[in-house]
This record gives C-alpha cells, sequence and structure tokens, in this order.
C-alpha cells in the first residue's frame, strides 16, 4: 500500500493558552529532563552561565549558538596568534551545561577554569605549562583516565603550535586545550566541542553561529568607528561615549570594510529543531545581535514554527546606552530582517518579550505601549533576583520558557 508523501499533508496552526510559569511541566521536565524541550538561545559571553547550569536540571536537548567574535582577554592573544574563531564562549558554555555528578568532571571544570598567573614569568609559565603536558601537574594529575589522555593530547598541539613569542600571562588552560583540538582536527571546531561535550557529560547541543575568523565593528552615532568587541562592551575600555548606530562584520581588526558570511545548513537544522527560541539578556550588541548578523539567521528563524521570546536585560549594559526596551526589540527585528531573503511577519521573527515591570532596573522608562505598536506581546511576569533586582532569576525564567515550549 503505497505511503502518502509527507509534504502533502496539510498544515494548522493551533493556539493553546498556558500559564506563565506552569510550574507542573517545569516538575514533570524536572522528573525526565531527557524528554525536556529544545530550547535554543543565540548569545555568548556568561550572562547566561548560572541560566545554562539550572536549565540541565530540566531538559538536557537545549541549543546554545555562540559567538565566536571575541576580541578581548585569552582569545584575543589566541586568535592574534593562530587567526582563529574565539573559543572562551565556547568552553564557558560547554562547562556550564556539564553534569557536576560524572566521576572527573569536577577535576575537568578546574582545569578548564584555571588562568596562568599574570604576575609569573614566561619561563615560569613555560615550565608549568610542561608539567601539564607530561601529567606532572596537580591539576591535570587529578583527572582520570581516559579523560586526561585526550585533555594532554590536545594541549601537546596547543604547545607545538606555540611560538616563544606567544604571551602566556593570563592564558586559559581550557582555551589553550580548545585551541589544540582545532588544530587536531584541521581548524574545525565542531568535532573538539562534540568531544568534549561527551567527556563532561554536557546537556545540550554547543555550536558556534559560523566557524570563520571574523570580528565585530560598530559605529556610533557620533560617527565614530570601533573595529573589535573588545571596544564595545565598556570592560577593557572605557564605556561607548554615544549610542551604537550600526553593526557589522569585518575580516580583520584594521580594515572596517563588511564582510559576509552565511551560517551552514546544520546550524539551520538546529534553528528548525527549536521548540522556543529564545534571545536572551547579556551584552545586547556583541553577544545577542552578533549572532544574528550571518545570512540566513533571519530566514531559518521565520521558517521556525515555534515561540519566539525576547528577555532584555533588567539592570545596565553599557552596549545599551540611550536604548529603550522598545529600541532594542525594534533594532533586534531589523537585524533579524536583514538576514531574511524575503518580507516576513514580525511573529515569525519575534513573539513576546518578557519584562518584569515591578522589579526589574531598567535603565529606561518601560514603554511597553512602544512595544506592543511594533507587534510584539508584551508578557510583564516576575523574573528579578529578590537580592539583587538588576538581575534575572535563572530558576523562574527557565520555567517561564518551559512554559512555553
Amino acid at each position: 500500500m503505497p505511503v502518502a508523501d509527507s509534504k502533502s499533508f496539510p498544515r494548522v496552526n493551533i493556539s493553546r493558552s498556558v500559564n506563565l510559569p506552569d510550574l507542573s511541566k517545569a516538575a514533570l521536565y524536572r522528573r525526565a529532563p531527557e524528554l525536556g524541550p529544545k530550547i535554543l538561545f543565540f548569545s555568548g559571553g556568561t550572562a547566561l552561565r548560572h541560566l545554562s547550569e539550572t536549565l540541565i536540571e530540566y531538559t538536557s536537548n537545549s541549543i546554545h549558538l555562540i559567538t565566536p567574535f571575541d576580541s578581548g582577554g585569552s582569545s584575543a592573544v589566541l586568535r592574534k596568534a593562530f587567526h582563529m574563531p574565539a573559543v572562551g564562549d565556547l568552553r564557558n558554555r560547554i562547562m556550564a551545561l556539564a553534569d557536576r555528578s560524572i566521576t572527573g568532571n569536577p577535576a575537568v571544570f578546574e582545569l578548564f577554569a584555571y588562568r596562568l598567573p599574570k604576575d609569573a614569568s614566561q619561563e615560569e609559565l613555560a615550565a608549568r605549562l610542561g608539567k601539564m603536558l607530561t601529567g606532572d601537574d596537580p591539576l591535570v594529575r587529578h583527572i582520570p583516565d581516559p579523560m586526561r589522555k585526550i585533555i594532554r593530547t590536545h594541549l601537546r598541539f596547543f604547545e607545538q603550535k606555540r611560538t616563544d613569542s606567544f604571551d602566556l600571562r593570563g592564558a586559559s588552560i581550557g582555551n589553550c586545550i580548545l585551541t589544540g583540538g582545532y588544530f587536531n582536527y584541521n581548524r574545525m571546531l565542531d568535532p573538539v566541542i562534540y568531544l568534549f561535550m561527551k567527556l563532561v557529560e554536557a546537556r545540550g547541543v554547543v555550536r558556534p553561529i559560523v566557524n570563520c575568523d571574523l570580528h565585530l565593528a560598530c559605529q556610533l552615532e557620533n560617527g565614530r568607528v570601533l573595529l573589535g568587541q573588545h571596544l564595545m562592551t565598556g570592560k577593557e575600555t572605557a564605556p561607548i561615549d554615544a549610542p551604537i548606530a550600526r553593526q557589522w562584520l569585518v575580516a580583520n581588526l584594521s580594515d572596517p570594510t563588511p564582510a559576509t558570511v552565511r551560517i551552514r545548513e546544520k546550524t539551520e537544522v538546529l534553528i528548525r529543531q527549536a521548540d522556543v527560541i529564545c534571545y536572551p539578556y547579556g551584552s545586547f550588541y556583541s553577544s545577542l545581535l552578533a549572532n544574528l548578523l550571518p545570512q540566513g539567521v533571519g530566514d531559518a528563524v521565520a521558517a521556525t514554527h515555534c515561540p519566539k521570546v525576547y528577555i532584555p536585560n533588567l539592570g545596565h549594559d553599557p552596549e545599551q546606552r540611550g536604548m529603550t526596551v522598545a529600541g532594542q526589540v525594534e533594532r533586534l527585528l531589523e537585524t533579524l530582517r536583514a538576514g531574511c531573503t524575503k518580507p516576513c511577519r514580525t511573529e515569525d521573527l519575534l513573539r513576546f518579550v518578557l519584562v518584569d515591570s515591578k522589579k526589574g532596573r531598567y535603565e529606561n522608562p518601560l514603554d511597553l505601549a512602544a512595544i506592543r505598536k511594533l507587534g510584539v506581546e508584551v508578557v510583564d511576569v516576575a523574573m528579578a533576583r529578590e537580592d539583587e533586582p538588576g538581575k534575572a532569576d535563572s530558576r523562574r525564567v527557565c520555567e517561564l520558557l518551559l512554559s512555553l515550549a
């Protein structure tokens, strides 16, 4: 008997009402996280570390698309030396999703989080790295086999590529290990990410939005052009002195010429699998919007039939100078539409904005009517931490996102 082609089946849209948060649904997922929903995040940096650590209690299937455009700290030294994407944010998210109950994982976590001292000589640092290579350093010795051998092998690949001029001060050992894996797998990030996620039993999927050596650039409203993510965040340099007018990608930090890149088919597939798409809090331009700049992101989001939600920062973000939440929503939609090849409805890109008008410490007054005029539904719900209202409560946010799945 012939089987009908699935493409010939009619598609219908079904509307449903949900409670926010739906605590019974959250409890159900907590009992069986392996059956949890595929909540997808476009993010970077450390803003979602606590959320990710909490999320694995409810689902083992979250998807994290991470920006590889970081140009500060340890990543800057690695990128300058090896012309590669940034791996620091990838490392942070892998470890945040790691199952700490697995034997050996706390030791791996400690090693990956360790940074070489900034006040030691290059000779002393090279000697310390040498002990890690031989397995004599306590941080490596405490890791059980076969994880220890795999880590030493990848660290050895890094050491082979490192020149005498490479500055080891403040180097992240986790970043060095991932860099070694990057060379071991012929400059591909996916295999080494997959390997280390398996080693630490990370509960979810972590991928860079693109596997390219590109940087962020922006122009401020006063005309000044900044080349490099590190100049935008206010962490390593003074905060920006004017709002950001536009942002784009460049091939290097000496040329403002825009660079174009498209997401891979496997990334499109990940986006289309999502049960919920979340544009989360964090650095607005360098973490969130940076992930939306590659071509194809907007098309993939628009083609995914699931709730799409934006959670603005509840407190201060230097990159959002002069922006209201309505302004953030408008810029978010503008960036998504730039990645679309054809016009689409607002609700196909963004359906909900979650705010906490009672306790959130938003830098500008909340103009909820202006958000609604953009065609986006506002959900006003408790999210702020009791002890620090400028930050979101990770468990409350998890419960809200799970409720939408």
